[in-house]
C-alpha cells in the first residue's frame, strides 16, 4: 500500500527557509515522476515543482530560484528546501507520486506553511 507522509511544515517570517519533506511507502520513488503542490486559502491546487524520474527538474515561475525540489533514493524520501519565503508561499503543500495521465495518483495528507511579513 503507497503511503506519502510530509513534514517540515510550520510558522516563518518572510525570508525564512523552510524544508519539506515526503517519506513515501509501497513503491520505489525513483520508478514514479514526483511533485509538489500547494493551495492556498480560496485559491486552486498550484503545481510548485515536479521531479521526473530521470531526476530533471521543474518548478514553476513563482519559486524559481529560491524553492529546490530533491530526493533521497536510500531514504526513499522527497525533500522541497524553500528560501526568501514569501507571504504569497503560504498554503498547504502536498507530495505527491506517479503520474496516470495528467494527474498524480498518490497525494500526502498536506503541510501547512505559513509565511508572516
Amino acid at each position: 500500500q503507497v503511503h506519502l507522509v510530509e513534514s517540515g511544515g510550520g510558522s516563518v517570517q518572510a525570508g525564512g527557509s523552510l524544508r519539506l519533506s515526503c517519506a513515501a511507502s509501497g513503491f520505489s520513488i525513483t520508478s514514479c515522476a514526483l511533485a509538489w503542490y500547494r493551495q492556498a486559502p480560496g485559491k486552486e491546487r498550484e503545481l510548485v515543482s515536479t521531479m521526473r524520474n530521470s531526476g530533471a527538474t521543474i518548478y514553476t515561475d513563482s519559486v524559481k530560484g529560491r524553492f529546490t525540489i530533491s530526493r533521497d533514493n536510500a531514504k526513499n524520501e522527497l525533500y522541497l528546501e524553500m528560501n526568501s519565503l514569501k507571504t504569497e508561499d503560504t498554503a498547504v503543500y502536498y507530495c505527491t507520486a506517479c503520474k496516470n495521465g495528467p494527474e498524480f495518483t498518490y497525494w500526502g495528507q498536506g503541510t501547512q506553511v505559513t509565511v508572516s511579513s
